[in-house]
């Protein structure tokens, strides 16, 4: 719900990010948690930390699967690793893929990613800061950096780690007494709610919460044929790479096929090779398993007869070692056994040519609401133009020399927020997309229903898909686009943030309408002008003039509001005349309602209201738009009542506000005006 505080933290949040607060050098400190002052208060008072906001508890655990009377948490203890094992270190001999072991829980997207993250020291350390120990000045807590949405975060937790039966529940090292691998799963465990909001996911959203990258996929059976070169170039620039083999059924997930593969599970691509092989060169891919075991029995695995026709140094260089979950396969089976390849660029240039370029970057976060701004997608004509939009103009085209054609590359990346933490909720992750349309001769304002009957996209997603993130990326000529973000179906919530990369200068803006309104002056009439049957005009409100419409007549509510809105000369009553005036803007706003009650329902949708209201002389902006649907509709449906009230005060606002609302910006307006429009809602 809308309140002041929520424009007070919008504002507040507005000064930090200009301060820089959010950036990989100074990240948020998640819930208010800062790991230096809470390490300090341990160490001063001598004790070890636990922490407040995931407490070692059954609902830090799950909620369904690892729910709190499940089978699978009966017995858990937390324990720290000091109490685990007699010499615990946080990293040995420097982290690598060999530390993350699969535990109980169906993370193998995120320990993909973690492992492939070992392949980039640089980055590594951003999420992993240094200095963190169990010997000097240990006091129970850590602590580790995610890019979240926009932003970096920092995340406190203490050591106290799930343990069933004397062993870690979730992911662990190979090496028995080394915890930065357990730890940073926690962490994220936390970032995201539970330990079981992990379960189940695209490796691509370890890789960017893990570098605030892109990610771009590619399914294999359709693969580009310089793949090859892609995937070392993406590698040689420190992106992170995952696969996957698609399963056909429930029945297939984690089903192992005849040659020691995982369908339905998230491996990390880890390096390329190209060997004499036979007099001819073979190109050769590594992957690993993050369950630590259970490798390809086929071609150039650990055991197989090809590596005997392989210089013995040359194999050494390749780090062939037996049943650590690492594997080597040629590059033709891999494009026939896996199914799909993600890799995360950190930076979006990184798969473009080898002269490398700057790309302008731009991030919209907006929110799809119920009944003002969740329209769905173009199948859904009648709301699919109340979603958010947003204006990209491209005004230099790609300089490539070898190209004829005249065209701007851009990336577009679509991703809905905090999806996994509503999981407890029974909620997850909507179905998402956008479309592009050419925004030739059209003024930037809020476009309506007509343009998009008229109009066909030019471009849009490859997909709608349940992913946290969509991406395309996309050569489009020089000019003016609009860009819809939307889920698939209509009125699904979420809240969400569009990334716009550009090769070239760009420019990008949200399309909203100005607030204004457009009052007629104050009719001049005295009691002379009315006419002796008015009395019985008004008793008709109530009777035949309204039944096609579904009210019960004017609550208490509404009455108060026409009478403060009318109430000239503050007697707290309506006189013959203050009465004649309302009685006709009633009559107007009747008209209205029953123009855009399109379905000659008796209720107005919501997003009908929308047009009615601008109809009636108020332009309103998107978030007005949220804040009115949300306090005058109930389940998407407006009722005449509601209508006249919502109008009433609009008046009211506007009526109070005229002569100054020009000169206030919208934190202003929405604090302290829309008190009087909203009401209760506050």
């Amino acid at each position: 719900m809308f309140s002041y505080g929520g424009i007070s933290a919008h504002i507040s949040a507005s000064r930090l990010k200009a301060e820089g607060i959010g950036s990989c050098e100074q990240a948020v400190h998640f819930q208010n948690q800062a790991f230096e002052d809470l390490k300090r208060e341990c160490l001063e008072g001598g004790f070890l930390f636990e922490d407040p906001c995931f407490p070692a508890e059954p609902p830090s655990l799950g909620f369904k699967e690892l729910g709190p009377y499940s089978s699978k948490t009966h017995g858990v203890e937390w324990m720290r690793p000091t109490e685990l094992c007699d010499d615990p270190q946080f990293i040995m001999g420097g982290a690598t893929r060999t530390d993350i072991c699969q535990g109980a829980l169906g993370d193998c997207w995120l320990l993909a990613a973690i492992a492939s993250l070992t392949l980039n020291e640089k980055i590594l350390h951003r999420v992993v800061p240094h200095g963190q120990s169990f010997q000097e000045d240990y006091a129970g807590i850590f602590h580790f950096q995610f890019w979240q949405f926009g932003e970096w975060v920092d995340i406190v937790i203490d050591d106290r780690l799930p343990v069933k039966d004397g062993e870690l529940m979730f992911v662990h090292s190979a090496e028995g007494n080394e915890f930065w691998s357990a730890l940073i799963e926690k962490a994220y465990a936390k970032l995201n709610g539970s330990y079981e909001a992990l379960s189940g996911g695209s490796t691509t959203e370890g890789f960017e919460d893990f570098t605030g990258g892109v990610s771009e996929m590619y399914e294999l059976n359709k693969a580009p044929k310089d793949l090859y070169r892609i995937i070392s170039k993406a590698l040689e620039r420190g992106s992170l790479l995952g696969c996957s083999i698609d399963i056909t059924s429930r029945f297939d997930m984690e089903a192992v096929t005849f040659k020691k593969l995982v369908k339905g599970h998230a491996y990390s691509v880890t390096g390329l090779s190209q060997v004499n092989f036979r007099g001819h060169t073979e190109r050769l891919i590594r992957i690993r398993n993050p369950w630590g075991q259970v490798e390809w029995t086929g071609a150039w695995s650990d055991n197989s007869p090809e590596w005997d026709e392989i210089d013995p140094s040359e194999r050494e260089d390749m780090c062939l070692q037996m049943e650590d979950g690492e594997f080597w396969m040629s590059f033709s089976e891999f494009l026939r056994q896996f199914s799909r390849l993600e890799i995360c660029n950190l930076t979006p240039d990184a798969l473009s040519e080898d002269a490398m370029s700057h790309w302008n970057t731009t991030a919209f976060h907006g929110s799809w609401r119920r009944g003002s701004t969740a329209g769905g997608c173009r199948n859904h004509p009648n709301t699919f133009w109340i979603n958010p939009q947003y204006k990209i103009t491209l005004l230099e085209e790609d300089d490539d020399p070898e190209d004829d054609e005249v065209a701007c590359s851009f990336l577009v990346a679509l991703m809905q927020k905090d999806r996994r933490r509503h999981r407890r909720h029974g909620q997850d992750m909507h179905t998402i997309g956008f479309a592009i349309y050419e925004f030739r001769g059209c003024q930037n304002v809020h476009l309506k229903k007509n343009f998009f009957l008229t109009h066909s996209s030019c471009a849009r997603s490859e997909t709608f898909i349940n992913l946290r993130e969509v991406s395309t990326r996309l050569r489009l000529p020089p000019g003016e686009y609009l860009i819809v973000p939307s889920t698939f179906e209509p009125s699904k919530e979420a809240d969400f943030v569009l990334r716009v990369f550009t090769e070239k200068q760009s420019e990008t803006e949200e399309l909203d309408d100005d607030i204004s309104a457009d009052l007629e002056e104050e009719e001049e009439i005295s009691e002379d002008d009315i006419d002796d049957s008015f009395k019985s005009m008004f008793a008709q409100l109530a009777g035949e003039v309204n039944k096609d419409l579904k009210t019960d007549g004017f609550s208490m509510e509404s009455c108060r509001t026409m009478v403060n809105l009318m109430d000239k000369d503050g007697s707290a009553h309506l006189g013959l005349v203050e009465f004649q005036i309302l009685w006709n803007k009633i009559r107007k706003w009747l008209v209205i309602y029953r123009q855009f009650d399109l379905d000659k329902s008796g209720t107005m949708s919501s997003y009908e209201m929308r047009l009615a209201v601008e109809s009636a002389g108020f332009k309103l902006n998107n978030r007005l738009n949220q804040i009115l649907v949300a306090r005058y509709a109930e389940n998407e449906s407006i009722d005449f009542d509601n209508f006249i009230c919502c109008l009433v005060k609009l008046e009211a606002m506007f009526s109070m506000s005229l002569l100054t609302i020009a000169t206030l910006n919208i934190g202003i307006i929405l604090a302290v005006v829309l008190g009087e429009l909203l009401g209760s809602c506050f």
